[in-house]
């Protein structure tokens, strides 16, 4: 398991659409990322440059990220992404 710190946290990407909306099949390359996620972990927050951050997210929250956000990780063979709280867009409900 991986335990973020600071106010990072660690998302799980939803899986890439296979298909567009018009039916066509995607292959590998042709997928763009998803930019939705399911938060696995969370920091404790604290002080980022001198400011107090309060943890918005939690554990299994679906939340939408900006598309450049955060740091891939491979972690027992798991493909996850570790994102500051403010590269996290929206909770979605």
């Amino acid at each position: 398991m991986i335990r973020p710190l600071g106010d990072r946290v660690v998302l799980k990407r939803r899986e890439a659409e296979e298909t567009t909306k018009s039916g066509i099949v995607l292959t590998g390359s042709s997928k763009e990322k998803p930019q939705e996620a399911e938060v696995l972990a969370v920091g404790p927050g604290g002080y980022v440059d001198g400011n107090k951050v309060e943890m918005e997210v939690k554990v299994g929250d679906k939340v939408l990220f900006s598309k450049y956000a955060g740091t891939e990780v491979k972690h027992e063979g798991e493909e996850v992404i570790v994102v500051r709280q403010n590269d996290i867009l929206a909770i979605i409900e």
